[in-house]
């Protein structure tokens, strides 16, 4: 496990031989095979690594923690610039050597009464190693979405009745500022914009009519990321269909692809979910509805008018769906493992569930991308019959679950 910046801090009885503690400390952390920096009883710059660990080596350790845990909270606090969120889980490594173990146990139903969070790593080395991967790698992701700026480009649509966001909680939470943009910013930005000429010889008439107007959406989003200092947004973009007569749908798909999140119909919960996914994954999903579900098999088909460039093997021009105008993304993405997850506007909540993208589809009758996917566990329908947060969900290729409820858990979702 290389290029992880994780801290390990110690908690040791005075009773225990230094030396004979030492040796243990040594073994054990040489069979887990990672790299990490070792600091000992130094607690100076706690909190502020992608994964900091206390290494409880022997039991007779509860009353020491308990006498460190405000200054271990302020100083966290303090240097990680997280003043007034939420604090972050204590994760407790022990080898259970010494009675570390229960000494940990003891500490973690500490924190439990006084509404903290923790988590006892302990296994064999090859569990222990995995789990502080995964670990490593959320706080890594949880750091680079500290001080992102997404943008809300026009209000959530009109039909998106609970796509909303809660800007305190998601600054708190995940460190991240929403920026409110007019729709009228982006359509003077469009007007302002040359149009490009596009040579785009295999479309249709029509997509090669719309395809210039639909370049010009895409360039003039990008002045207005610059503008405004934006790592992603989300666009009420089926006002584009009444106000310049093409879509966004193409400018999404590009934006995507260069790491630039950006989101449709103004959803922002969806939008955060894609920005977790990015931090974590490398890639920021594809954001689509579902359309028909069968919950005895688990067989959902899901559906939207623009994917990712990067997510996609093959990708053809059409028209937007429920318009009939503009540039719509018909993408074929890679069948196998996938992921669906979504985080709730307020961050009280999630949905992970990993499945199988058994195939593409091209019907007439639904947005243009359209993936039918088998959930590994088909009991999890019901979620999406009786407690679905929202519509939009977003959907990552490979299987990601226990990663995206690492981050999750990070956050304080879960």
């Amino acid at each position: 496990m290389k290029d992880m910046d994780i801290a390990i801090y110690t908690l040791t009885s005075e009773l225990h031989d230094e030396q004979a503690v030492s040796a243990v400390t040594r073994d054990f952390l040489g069979s887990l095979g990672i790299e990490y920096d070792f600091k000992g009883s130094d607690f100076a710059d706690y909190g502020t690594h992608a994964l900091d660990l206390l290494y409880v080596r022997t039991g007779g350790t509860e009353g020491i923690f308990k006498r460190l845990l405000p200054d271990l909270q302020a100083t966290s606090s303090t240097l990680s610039g997280e003043v007034g969120r939420r604090a972050k889980p204590f994760y407790l490594l022990t080898s259970g050597k010494s009675n570390s173990l229960a000494a940990s146990m003891e500490i973690l139903s500490y924190l439990r009464q006084n509404g903290m969070k923790g988590e006892i790593i302990h296994g064999e080395p090859a569990y222990i190693a995995h789990r502080v991967a995964l670990l490593a790698r959320a706080g890594e992701a949880k750091r680079q979405l500290k001080g992102c700026r997404l943008g809300i480009i026009g209000e959530p649509s009109d039909w998106l009745i609970s796509s909303h966001a809660d800007k305190d909680v998601v600054r708190e939470k995940l460190g991240v500022e929403l920026t409110s943009i007019p729709m009228q910013e982006l359509l003077d930005s469009i007007s302002a914009t040359p149009m490009r000429t596009v040579d785009e010889a295999d479309s249709s008439e029509a997509i090669r009519k719309a395809l210039p107007g639909a370049v010009q959406i895409y360039d003039a989003l990008k002045t207005i990321i610059r503008r405004h200092n934006l790592q992603g947004f989300t666009l009420r973009c089926f006002d584009l269909l009444s106000t310049v007569h093409n879509t966004g749908c193409l400018a999404l798909a590009k934006l995507n692809a260069e790491g630039i999140v950006a989101g449709c119909e103004g959803d922002v919960p969806a939008m955060l979910s894609m920005k977790i996914a990015q931090a974590l994954l490398g890639v920021s999903g594809f954001q689509a509805n579902p359309a028909c579900i069968n919950p005895e098999t688990g067989e959902m088909l899901f559906a939207h008018c623009t994917i990712p460039f990067n997510l996609v093997e093959r990708c053809e021009f059409d028209t937007h769906f429920e318009s009939g105008i503009g540039v719509g993304i018909r993408g074929y993405m890679k069948e196998g493992p996938v992921t669906i997850f979504k985080v709730s506007g307020d961050l009280s909540r999630c949905f992970i569930q990993e499945g199988e993208l058994v195939r593409n589809q091209s019907k007439p009758d639904l947005c243009r991308t359209q993936q039918v996917i088998v959930l590994s566990d088909p009991s999890q329908t019901s979620y999406f019959l009786n407690n679905p947060i929202g519509n939009h969900h977003i959907i990552l290729p490979g299987h990601h679950q226990e990663l995206l409820t690492s981050i999750a858990a990070n956050i304080g979702i879960m």
